[in-house]
């Protein structure tokens, strides 16, 4: 019977493959489990003339890591909300902390509705005009200076500045205090969420200088809502009465004026499951950073209408709606395949096995006793048999001692390896006798 070519290879050869071919194995899905299973990072561009903004994403970053989040955030200093839409348009942020009314967010969709700001126009409480259409001769502070300046063109739109003689002038907010003070400027406009931390920033321009103990009130934009139907990103909003100062409060009832959303916005091409996952992460960190970031307070999700100013991203949609799938229906497809792939590398290596094993001998030891039938009936005398019989005795003790070590052959084969012993030693018998009648013949003679 031939042998193959493969069992004349050295079985250091053969178990050096069977061993590399695993462990390309092991590596390849060591390698794509981590793929699948290493976190998304993904890049945020945030930035606000107070720093609030940077110090508010960069403590959701820090929140996302610590709790072994699948998406991380990396976060980018832009300086200000246009400049992390420019970034976000770009391709260089993923994400980015922008105001409703940042230009240039077409590619942009909405993960997190995270506060609003109101337009707050703060005069010395001597000022005589209570509306925003009763200020005459004034010059009015434009507080954070650029970034407003969409708010100021939205006014315009709807009054008449010129006329009344009203302008603006930007200021930066560490200067708001002293210009006021000074007379530069008789009112100053900032836009801010109703939060106490920055309420009591707005309070403090009033603190300093010769405005020191002066009193305070907030000038009414009473066309808030012709403003709101010109520029979307703006809606009319009532501010609470009592909102600056409890005793006597100020406003002294509600009072209309302007508000806009910021948001944490997506590129529209981030992965869908990316953001779904972040979403959720951005709700549970919320709650864990509400008491150290009052603000989060006003988080929320974003509108999901298709005519909203930003429209929301599929990802976040999908979460917000209820819509996530379960582990098994994610990846249902893949768990199949999967499977199939398990069951091919489990043939594989079983295939390997008998590749390795390949050499050291038969299953069945029925197979060597096949081959001393022919040598016995040539055999030309008693050494050649005696030679015959002690390898066949070598090949039985081998097989009885694999069967006795529990490796051996199963009961069919056991009987099968009698008879064909029996058939060799009646074989040795006759062929003896044959070389008995050969060796007398001559004698007779």
């Amino acid at each position: 019977m031939s042998t193959p070519a493969i069992n004349l290879w050295p079985r250091w050869l053969r178990i050096l493959i069977v061993g590399a071919a695993t462990a390309t194995a092991i590596g390849s899905g060591w390698f794509a489990y981590r793929y699948f299973a290493k976190p998304v990072v993904l890049t945020v561009a945030a930035g606000s003339a107070d720093g609030e903004s940077l110090a508010l994403i960069s403590a959701i970053s820090a929140r996302l890591s610590a709790s072994n989040s699948h998406v991380l955030l990396k976060v980018s200093d832009a300086g200000s909300s246009a400049k992390a839409a420019e970034l976000l348009a770009a391709g260089k942020a993923d994400l980015a902390v922008v105001r409703g009314d940042t230009r240039g967010l077409a590619d942009a969709r909405s993960v997190l509705l995270l506060t609003h700001g109101v337009v707050l126009i703060v005069t010395p409480a001597a000022v005589s005009a209570d509306s925003l259409g009763d200020l005459h001769d004034t010059t009015i502070g434009v507080v954070g200076g650029a970034i407003n300046a969409p708010t100021v063109e939205a006014l315009k739109q709807v009054y008449q500045f010129d006329r009344a003689k009203v302008t603006f002038k930007n200021v930066a907010i560490n200067d708001a205090a002293a210009s006021l003070a000074s007379g530069k400027v008789h009112a100053l406009l900032a836009v801010v969420p109703l939060t106490e931390k920055y309420l009591a920033k707005v309070r403090q321009f009033f603190h300093q200088e010769r405005a020191k103990g002066a009193g305070l009130k907030l000038i009414e934009i009473e066309s808030a809502g012709a403003v709101a139907n010109v520029a979307q990103y703006y809606e009319s909003y009532e501010i609470p009465k009592g909102t600056l100062r409890g005793a006597p409060p100020v406003p002294s009832d509600d009072l209309t004026s302007l508000r806009l959303s910021y948001f944490l916005v997506a590129n529209k091409s981030v992965n869908a499951d990316a953001i779904t996952d972040l979403a959720q992460s951005l709700v549970d960190a919320k709650r864990d950073l509400l008491s150290q970031f009052p603000i989060l307070a006003q988080a929320a999700a974003p509108s999901t209408d298709a005519d909203a100013l930003i429209p929301i991203h599929p990802g976040a949609a999908t979460y917000y709606n209820g819509n996530q799938q379960s582990f098994f229906d994610k990846y249902d497809d893949k768990l199949y395949y999967g499977s199939l792939l398990l069951g091919s590398l489990i043939s594989i290596l079983v295939a390997a096995w008998r590749f390795a094993r390949s050499g050291r001998g038969p299953e069945s030891m029925l197979e060597p006793l096949y081959e001393p039938g022919n040598e016995i009936r040539m055999a030309k005398s008693e050494a050649e048999l005696d030679q015959i019989e002690r390898r066949i005795d070598s090949i039985l003790k081998a097989e009885l001692a694999r069967n006795a070590g529990g490796e051996g052959a199963d009961g069919a084969e056991m009987a099968a390896l009698g008879l064909a012993s029996q058939r060799l030693q009646y074989l040795m018998s006759h062929c003896r006798t044959r070389l008995d009648h050969t060796l007398a013949r001559p004698a007779s003679n």
